[in-house]
């Protein structure tokens, strides 16, 4: 059976809810308004803007951004269409990369002074250095464990498939 939670992890809990929910939405509200693109689809050209030759393999950039790779798939086809990025294959290699081109990377730098500003406006501006040092430190302990419960199967829509219960369902 399944413990509830405490009254401290409840209310932990809800504010990291609130946290999850409030900001990607305001984040994305911002860059909008501003640039036009939603925060995934910055956050992409970013990671893509700091590799060198400004590319990276498909599944590789899924897992920089923490994001299935057909979620990624769809924002760089989005890319493409702008004219923000392309896909290239590579000979003798399996997949493709994502390639930010050059007014995909007039973009994300034209964009990035409104969302540091916001960063640092929502988040950063109401942390001193500590406080800054304990959110990295909580939220790699927390991307460390969501890891742990994705690969037991946790939050997916199909489990990995494991021997545990067969014993039973073969003795009856």
């Amino acid at each position: 059976m399944t413990k509830s939670l405490n009254p401290m992890e409840q209310g932990a809990w809800r504010t990291l809810v609130g946290l999850m929910t409030r900001l990607p939405a305001a984040l994305d509200t911002q860059l909008q308004r501003e640039s036009g693109i939603t925060h995934f689809e910055y956050f992409v050209m970013t990671l893509l803007s700091e590799e060198p030759g400004h590319r990276l393999q498909l599944n590789e950039l899924a897992q920089k951004a923490n994001a299935s790779l057909s979620r990624l798939s769809h924002v760089v086809s989005k890319l493409e269409r702008l004219g923000w990025a392309e896909r290239v294959s590579i000979s003798g290699r399996r997949g493709a990369q994502a390639v930010l081109t050059d007014a995909g990377f007039r973009k994300v730098t034209e964009a990035a002074p409104g969302y540091v500003e916001c960063v640092r406006g929502l988040v950063f501006d109401g942390l001193d250095d500590e406080q800054t040092r304990q959110l990295r430190e909580l939220g790699e302990a927390m991307v460390a464990q969501l890891d742990r419960g994705l690969t037991r199967g946790l939050g997916r829509s199909t489990r990995p498939v494991t021997n545990f219960g067969l014993e039973d369902h073969e003795n009856r």
